[in-house]
């Protein structure tokens, strides 16, 4: 055993005098002290339904299973969430779609300002929030060719407010603009379309109900059995054992829904729309993720406490909306 193991080496001065020795310690205890010096590992599960990851536990204690997220304001905030949204949609539909507004016109505020603040892009944000206000009662009103020409007349009103601006970076700001856009409320608007049908009310509660069912599903399944990654180079957190969760779950629950709760459905197509949302639901997570991992953040917002922001709760409901309504064209019908 060498000296720095016990303490400093001796001065230069004293080079040369008779030096103390020190009895060398057995095997065992070298041992003990380097058991001493390594915590105990603790597993800590991703929310995201991932492969858990190990933290050391300084204290020594037990370990003990994590979600990483303030579990109690995330609940809380969930059910408060969900009560206003179920109130407005099948009390007056009109409600709702002040709060499908709300909640594009916040998400846009959200982007917008990560954009700003990481990239330093100045996407024109006064232009896209009366747009995406404007496609959404558009789509309520006048169907998808309404959807559309709002969202030509938005990307139009977006180059031409960018001009008051000096031209450098002209192309990259209304390029980013036009992305948000499409991302956040032309998806959006897609609620809108299901709204208008004479069951509306039941179709995007269906269409809310599932994908919900499918991120518990993976978040659930994820956390206790995921072990192999899905893109780890996107999310390390979603695991294949996830996504399997959330499938099951999705079209569980899809059955009975699209059987019990819309009009002209069968219980077989409830099976393929708890798979589309599934599918679709984990590629607009990912998608998110992609935007967050190049921004270098962690959530878009604050907004809401245990969750992020709007855009952190808009992330698989976004691209799974166009897919929902599709499949209730394609079984169904528009009306």
């Amino acid at each position: 055993m060498n000296e720095s193991s016990w303490g400093p080496p001796p001065a230069a001065g004293l080079v040369g005098r008779t030096e103390r020795t020190h009895p060398v310690p057995a095997g065992p205890v070298r041992e003990t002290r380097q058991a001493k010096q390594t915590p105990p590992m603790s597993i800590v599960p991703d929310p995201a339904g991932g492969e858990p990851e190990q933290r050391q536990d300084r204290s020594g204690r037990r370990p003990r299973k994590r979600a990483g997220r303030n579990l109690r304001a995330a609940v809380g905030v969930g059910l408060g969430l969900g009560a206003v949204v179920l109130a407005a949609l099948f009390v007056y539909k009109p409600v709702f779609l002040g709060v499908i507004a709300v909640a594009v016109v916040v998400g846009m505020h959200e982007l917008a300002t990560r954009l700003a603040e990481r990239k330093n892009i100045r996407v024109p944000l006064p232009p896209l929030a009366v747009g995406g206000a404007a496609m959404v009662l558009a789509g309520y009103l006048g169907g998808a060719e309404g959807a559309w020409v709002a969202v030509a007349l938005t990307a139009l009103a977006v180059l031409l407010w960018r001009m008051v601006r000096p031209p450098e970076n002209y192309l990259r700001d209304v390029t980013a603009g036009v992305f948000v856009a499409f991302y956040v409320p032309f998806l959006a608007t897609f609620v809108a379309l299901m709204l208008a049908a004479d069951d509306g009310s039941w179709r995007v509660f269906t269409f809310l109900l599932l994908t919900v069912v499918s991120d518990t599903g993976a978040y659930a399944v994820g956390w206790r059995l995921g072990r192999r990654k899905l893109a780890p180079r996107i999310s390390p957190g979603k695991t294949r054992e996830g996504l399997a969760g959330a499938v099951v779950f999705a079209m569980a629950a899809g059955a009975p829904c699209m059987h019990f709760l819309i009009d002209g459905g069968t219980w077989w197509q409830g099976l393929v729309l708890g798979l589309g949302v599934a599918l679709s639901a984990t590629l607009g997570d990912l998608g998110e993720s992609m935007i967050k991992r190049d921004l270098g953040i962690k959530d878009m917002g604050r907004l809401l406490p245990g969750h992020g922001g709007i855009m952190d709760r808009l992330d698989s409901l976004l691209p799974t909306a166009p897919v929902v309504w599709l499949l209730f064209l394609a079984f169904v019908g528009a009306s």
